[in-house]
């Protein structure tokens, strides 16, 4: 290896491709060219000193030389090795990066590579840092990523929440089948202690109103009318096993609601710890439809609104733009593209949710696009996309939710749209400079008709004719 490093250039490049335990490594030449020859090593301390160690081996043979390295994401194995890195680039010349394995894998398929190993995918990352070299950020560090891990443990608590009401509403449908009737919504507090004090149709039938009214937002009413509708239940599961399953499953509904709203707290105090996140918590719960949960979720899922270079990055981001396909003179397959954080469009599917009832900014985008004969999900998933774009505007520009913003973009917006067209059609036209449309041509019909509204404009905006077949090419 150090033969072979002596006679690289000034920058070296480095792809580590990451698996459980283990991780193979390539180094590359600003050619393309090994460095070195590929190599494995464990993901245990020894591994990474040897790592280390190569890596100072490079720099004491080359001082002046520039190391690239780069480790793909894959949900937390590769954290290890890019805190060696970083380790590393404290001593050299050092960036390291954090790249999306969708870049990679398209830009493997471009190069025309079928097979696929550990040791290829390696080199495949290197190459990547020479062929993109413009666009791949360096030295970015994800500090909200430990508190993102421990909100998808909530969200897997709220997961195992979900699946015991599932269980629960079969069983008090034989136990106690007319309290259904207050399970149509919510699952309230009050519920759960019912239950767990009185689980059947039998226990509830023989309680009395005074101990019922001791649980929180039971009335003496309420308490009264409980009683007789269990006096004249159905129920057909009164036994001893079915009373110790409810008690059971609703006990731990109770001691999940207890540590979803802990865990919310710390992850929320966890936030305000720092200003900025703090001020950016009640920046997105300005916004008419986002309370603090959502805005907890967005926040730890965008993390820095700076990595967003323009809000058409974001979006593409979190996969919420459309996604067409135009070939001649046709355009199919327009749909949302569905790439990218899956918990995000999750998020913002509900706060829209509640923005076209309560939000008169995307209420009225909302009901204009099912004037326009959009269907129902479509027209959610343009509000989507319009949410995203104002909380990147919010967060961007460090401003609270304004209406009146919102309709001054829309505004420019709509002029830029035009000055578009406008533009797209002078370019449609310049594009014949060489030759008038030929009306023998074999087009299409729908090219045709395209071509006589060209050819209308054309004739609006300027009596002459932008070229003849008899113009040179380098006369223009």
């Amino acid at each position: 290896m150090k033969k072979q490093i002596k006679q690289t250039k000034k920058k070296i490049y480095i792809g580590c491709d990451v698996s459980k335990g283990y991780a193979d490594f390539c180094i590359l030449t600003q050619d393309k060219e090994l460095a070195a020859k590929d190599f494995q090593l464990d993901d245990t301390y020894y591994g990474h000193h040897k790592l280390q160690s190569i890596i100072k081996d490079i720099f004491d043979q080359n001082p002046e030389i520039e190391i690239y390295a780069a480790v793909e994401s894959t949900g937390g194995y590769e954290n290890n090795w890019y805190n060696t890195f970083k380790k590393s680039a404290e001593t050299c010349n050092l960036k390291i990066s954090r790249l999306n394995p969708y870049g990679v894998n398209l830009n493997q398929k471009a190069g025309m590579k079928r097979n696929v190993t550990d040791a290829m995918s390696a080199f495949n990352i290197a190459e990547y840092l020479i062929d993109h070299s413009d666009t791949v950020q360096y030295n970015q560090e994800d500090i909200l990523a430990p508190l993102r891990h421990y909100w998808n443990l909530i969200k897997m608590y709220k997961k195992q929440r979900k699946d015991l009401i599932n269980q629960l509403e079969i069983v008090i449908y034989n136990a106690n089948p007319t309290l259904m009737q207050y399970r149509k919504g919510k699952l309230y507090q009050w519920f759960i202690e019912l239950i767990i004090l009185y689980p059947t149709a039998t226990d509830l039938a023989n309680a009395n109103v005074e101990d019922l009214t001791k649980i929180y937002s039971i009335t003496t009413s309420k308490a009264e009318k409980l009683i007789a509708e269990a006096k004249q239940s159905i129920a057909s599961a009164t036994d001893e096993v079915t009373k110790k399953n409810i008690i059971e499953i609703a006990s731990q509904i109770k001691s999940i609601d207890i540590t979803i709203e802990n865990d919310t707290n710390f992850v929320e105090n966890e936030l305000k710890k720092s200003k900025k996140f703090a001020d950016q918590l009640e920046i997105l719960e300005s916004f008419i439809g986002i309370k603090t949960i959502s805005a907890i979720g967005i926040l730890l899922e965008i993390g820095s609104i700076e990595r967003f270079k323009s809000v058409k990055a974001i979006c593409c981001f979190f996969g919420v733009h459309p996604k067409f396909k135009q070939s001649g003179d046709k355009t199919s397959g327009v749909h949302m593209s569905k790439q990218g954080s899956k918990m995000m469009r999750e998020i913002l599917f509900n706060i829209t949710k509640c923005a076209i009832v309560f939000n008169p900014v995307i209420k009225a985008t909302y009901e204009k696009k099912l004037s326009e004969g959009m269907s129902k999900m479509a027209a959610i998933g343009v509000c989507m996309h319009k949410t995203l774009r104002i909380i990147y505007g919010m967060l961007k520009h460090n401003q609270k939710f304004d209406p009146n913003i919102d309709k001054l973009n829309a505004d420019r917006s709509a002029k830029k749209l035009q000055d578009q067209n406008n533009q797209s059609l002078s370019n449609a036209i310049k594009a014949r400079r060489y030759q008038t449309f030929d009306p023998t041509a074999p087009i299409s019909r729908k090219q045709n008709k395209k071509r006589k509204e060209l050819n209308s404009s054309q004739c609006e905006s300027n009596p002459h004719t932008t070229g003849s077949s008899s113009s040179s090419p380098l006369s223009s």
